[in-house]
């Protein structure tokens, strides 16, 4: 199997990345720190299958694209903006005092300058990862701390894109210096491709993406989110000298401007995933365990400034801020780790000579040790909380300027998803948006979202089947959910994910099958309509009434059946047999019939009352039709006039009684009029209301 390298490395890597991941988690680790493992023990240094370097060097490439395509499409300057206060100086001085502790270590080991520079920014950035992790595990996410922590990072990635942009330009190799122009020259062209994608691909990317999007192929889509993120990411590095991380972040930014891109990052996800473990797999395969045996008291240095130092450090510039004492203790605990991003600068530095294999696995070995002990010491932020909180002074002023009063969230809040936006998402979205009801729709098809678009109904370009798609949905905070899809297993995953997210919102759910409104009822969905079963029973419904049955027993008739045919019995239940016999009998038993009172009539002047109607035929007035009015249930005095049409209820012969009573003929009513109680507008609504218990003497 020799002639196929990279399928066997990369099944390999995966294989091994799988073991170290699933070892990690059993023992309550970050998995990076079993992917970086899994990478040591397919390097040169260890004794076993060793994976082709060169070939997983340039799919870890790979994965750093995609890794800071994901940075730039979650990137966010309004998050930022709200923190800044705290966050972009906090980032910025606890990076430079980190940098210059780590920099100072690196002369003291005997690093060059651009090697000593490279170590010390490797052990200031932090893992955005371990990080949001931690934050979304302890539910700080959304507190003021945790907006803080979200801040900080933000800021410090810039900062960190920045410094891979100046590092070859400050410390590439001599034979490629060219004094202060090249210099400057090299930082004008990362600003031009900047300013060019910002402006430029602005119009372009987004115009490219709804052209494909238009195709309605998923495939097409995927691909064209891939060749947005590598061939801008190559273009940049060709064209204008960049870093293949700068244009891969820049790309993303870029990307985050438009209407898919939440589709585009869901769609990633997997190989966004995938490559990362592959990178993370590669920076293990360039350490030596035995020189970091060799070198345990550099690593135990190392680790300790990590760790103690760097979380000291941020928390003390913290304490200095305008923040509260969590803050303070949320900054310090999380702080104490490196990441990806350090990799990366690492990565840089190896590949521009300015450090060696062995001074990489030292910060390798730093994130290792950092990463596996950062959950431990974030779990302690609880208990040193209690104990500050019994030392009132120091507490005090630690808390000295309360909890920061940041704005909210920018977030729907008290609103109803729609998820599928056809006749009957679309029909529901209208009659929201009719009441000032907000409501968000989620649709996957272009042309559905340009229309939404013009009609200006906010929508959530995306397939709603993914959970990461409905995380912007804010669901938790949702007063409802519409599922208007057409397919059984669509829907189920929609509704397994939403009951997840939000366990007592209601669902309202669309079924085709019997089979499928099982499966919904089974997982939490109260309220499951089959459009197959709604349209007979609206056939039913209309038939019993030109039927003239009794509005109110049909209401009842239909709302027992569309239960049963929810679960589907064989036969009627001895309930809905009772229920339709006692339909039949009330259409035998009972008769309705408008009367016109002529203008000769006896009783035409007298009242309701004095007409001893009842008393004289056992029929009773329910209704008086006068003009275009109708007055329904009317009382023993209201006087009757001459043409009004009088609604009579009784037996068959107390019916026909009244009439003649009344002096009409049959030619304006009589039995005959009935069956019109059911259909006309006017008159079939008193004669739906049932509200026949009013005595007329």
């Amino acid at each position: 199997m020799h002639e196929l390298p990279l399928l066997i490395s990369v099944s390999v890597a995966l294989a091994y990345a799988l073991a170290g991941g699933l070892i990690a988690r059993r023992l309550g680790l970050p998995t990076i720190v079993g992917y970086l493992l899994a990478g040591v023990a397919l390097g040169p240094f260890t004794p076993g299958y060793h994976a082709d370097e060169a070939i997983i060097g340039q799919l870890a490439e790979f994965g750093v694209i995609l890794l800071m395509f994901g940075v730039g499409i979650h990137f966010s300057f309004r998050d930022l903006w709200q923190v800044r206060r705290v966050a972009m100086p906090g980032a910025l001085l606890q990076l430079v005092a980190v940098a210059g502790i780590g920099y100072g270590l690196g002369r003291w080991w005997g690093l060059s300058t651009g090697g000593a520079w490279v170590l010390g920014i490797a052990i200031s950035v932090a893992s955005t990862v371990v990080v949001m992790r931690s934050l979304m595990d302890h539910g700080w996410t959304n507190t003021p701390a945790g907006r803080v922590a979200i801040g900080w990072l933000v800021f410090e990635d810039l900062l960190t894109v920045a410094i891979l942009v100046l590092l070859p330009v400050l410390f590439g190799r001599p034979d490629q210096a060219g004094g202060p122009l090249t210099a400057v020259w090299a930082v004008v062209k990362a600003a031009l491709f900047v300013g060019l994608m910002l402006v430029v691909g602005d119009r372009v990317v987004p115009w490219l993406l709804g052209l494909v999007v238009h195709t309605r192929s998923r495939e097409l889509f995927v691909l064209v989110a891939l060749t947005v993120a590598a061939g801008t990411a190559l273009a940049s590095s060709a064209f204008f000298g960049v870093s293949l991380a700068l244009g891969a972040f820049v790309a993303g930014v870029v990307v985050s401007e438009s209407p898919f891109s939440h589709q585009i990052s869901a769609d990633l996800l997997p190989f966004r995933e995938a490559f990362a473990v592959v990178f993370f797999v590669s920076v293990g395969m360039l350490v030596n365990p035995m020189s970091l045996v060799d070198s345990w008291d550099r690593v135990l240095i190392l680790s300790f400034v990590i760790i103690v130092l760097k979380g000291l450090i941020a928390g003390g510039i913290v304490a200095l801020l305008p923040s509260s004492a969590r803050t303070v203790l949320v900054l310090t605990a999380g702080r104490g780790q490196i990441g990806e991003f350090s990799f990366i600068v690492a990565q840089s530095g190896l590949a521009l000579n300015l450090i060696d294999q062995d001074t990489h696995g030292l910060i390798l070995a730093g994130a290792i040790v950092s990463i596996t002990i950062n959950p431990l010491v974030v779990r302690l932020v609880e208990p040193a909380e209690r104990a500050l909180r019994r030392r009132p002074r120091l507490w005090n002023w630690l808390d000295r300027h309360g909890t920061p009063a940041l704005p909210p969230p920018p977030r729907l809040h008290d609103h109803v998803v729609i998820v599928g936006c056809g006749r009957v998402g679309r029909h529901i979205a209208e009659a929201l948006g009719q009441m000032d009801i907000p409501r968000l729709v989620v649709e996957s098809d272009p042309r559905r979202l340009a229309k939404l678009v013009e009609l200006r109904v906010p929508v959530l370009f995306g397939d709603a089947g993914n959970s990461e798609i409905l995380d912007h949905a804010e669901l938790d905070h949702a007063r409802a959910l519409v599922i208007t899809l057409p397919d059984d297993a669509a829907v189920m995953t929609v509704a397994v994910t939403a009951r997840r997210r939000a366990p007592s919102m209601p669902i309202i759910a669309r079924a085709s099958t019997f089979d499928g409104a099982k499966r919904l009822r089974a997982v939490g969905v109260e309220e499951v309509v089959r459009p197959e079963l709604e349209g007979g029973l609206e056939i039913v419904r209309r038939t019993l009434l030109d039927l003239a049955l009794p509005a109110a027993e049909v209401q009842k008739y239909t709302e027992l059946v569309r239960r049963e045919g929810l679960d589907e019995t064989e036969r009627p239940s001895p309930e809905r047999a009772r229920m339709l016999a006692d339909l039949l009998h009330a259409s035998t038993a009972m008769e309705l019939s408008w009367v016109t009172v002529p203008d000769d009539s006896p009783l035409a002047g007298r009242s309701i009352a004095d007409s001893r109607l009842r008393s004289r035929t056992g029929a009773t007035i329910v209704a008086i039709g006068r003009g275009d009015a109708i007055t329904s249930n009317p009382a023993p005095e209201e006087t009757i006039q001459a043409g009004d049409r009088l609604a009579v209820i009784g037996l068959p012969g107390q019916v026909g009684d009244a009439t003649r009573l009344f002096g009409d003929g049959g030619g304006h009513g009589g039995h005959g009029e009935h069956g019109d109680v059911g259909r006309a507008t006017g008159h079939g609504d008193v004669g739906r209301r049932g509200d026949v218990g009013r005595a007329d003497d």
